[in-house]
């Protein structure tokens, strides 16, 4: 599933064609994706302007003038690709254009965004901005890694007497909305924090410091680079992110740790059903 990089990603690359623009109309192809869309979807759509693209967690939220919020959820394989737009900074490279999972076809003045989604594991829905904070979807996310809010003493805060192991406290989107197993197994590795100690060893001043600004670099960093291509994702204009090249443990069993004068190798471990990728001898 993307993570926030990856979402931040294509909002970025969205943005320029969306924003300011205006919705001659819609198609729905299918009646739901994940979820139904809502009544009267299209028509609430039709003749709107995109006055703003936010991202909440690995949510995509677009604010309408109307004071309505179009959400989308990219689920597991779901994407948006730009065709027809001609000025600097829109994306119109060609990308995977399967017309069996184009799902969802937006026509701007001068341009079409199109979402497509294989496995239909995304939604889209409406709602009023105004009651935005309390949809199930938001209604329980914790701080945005990227804000202003979060720092050590942040987490410190958030883990402090946590027994759960710190890697499931990360992954936890009611204390730190957004992060996913990839960047939460890169992070750790920096912070040298093995992934199953106990969250409150981050009650501690400069453990937390460590690790919340090892989450912020390895996230920008991330973000930077156009997210992780790993199966489904690609970026706004088509083409690939490409940070799995510079994942330090994600995937890398078996590999020499990276860090210097380290002799470790990276193991692999499954944490509430998931892979952990972490090196047990800088990590402790």
């Amino acid at each position: 599933m993307p993570e926030l990089p990856e979402v931040e990603t294509v909002r970025r690359g969205l943005a320029p064609t969306l924003v300011g623009a205006r919705i001659a109309r819609i198609e729905t192809r299918r009646p739901d994706l994940r979820l139904p869309f809502p009544r009267n979807f299209a028509k609430n759509l039709q003749g709107r302007r995109i006055d703003a693209l936010n991202r909440r967690a690995k949510y995509l939220i677009a604010a309408l003038d109307d004071g309505a919020a179009l959400i989308a959820h990219l689920g597991m394989s779901g994407s948006f690709r730009v065709e027809g737009a001609e000025a600097p900074g829109n994306f119109a490279v060609p990308r995977s254009k399967n017309p069996a999972h184009d799902h969802v076809v937006f026509h701007l003045d001068g341009a079409k965004v199109i979402y497509n989604d294989p496995r239909r594991f995304g939604f889209m829905t409406l709602t009023k901005m105004s009651e935005l904070a309390a949809l199930p979807f938001f209604a329980r996310l914790g701080v945005e890694p990227l804000s202003n809010e979060f720092n050590g003493v942040a987490l410190a805060r958030l883990f402090a007497g946590k027994k759960t192991p710190l890697k499931s406290a990360l992954l936890d989107q009611s204390l730190i909305a957004g992060l996913g197993n990839i960047y939460v197994c890169e992070a750790l590795h920096r912070a040298d924090l093995a992934p199953d100690r106990p969250a409150a060893v981050a009650e501690k001043e400069s453990v937390a410091e460590r690790l919340a600004g090892a989450i912020r670099a390895v996230l920008e960093e991330a973000i930077a680079a156009g997210g992780s291509s790993l199966r489904d994702h690609r970026q706004a204009d088509g083409s690939l992110g490409y940070f799995q090249h510079n994942f330090r443990v994600y995937d890398r069993e078996g590999a020499p740790c990276p860090k210097p004068k380290c002799k470790g190798i990276v193991e692999r471990r499954v944490q509430s059903g998931r892979s952990t990728f972490f090196c047990p001898k800088c990590q402790r």
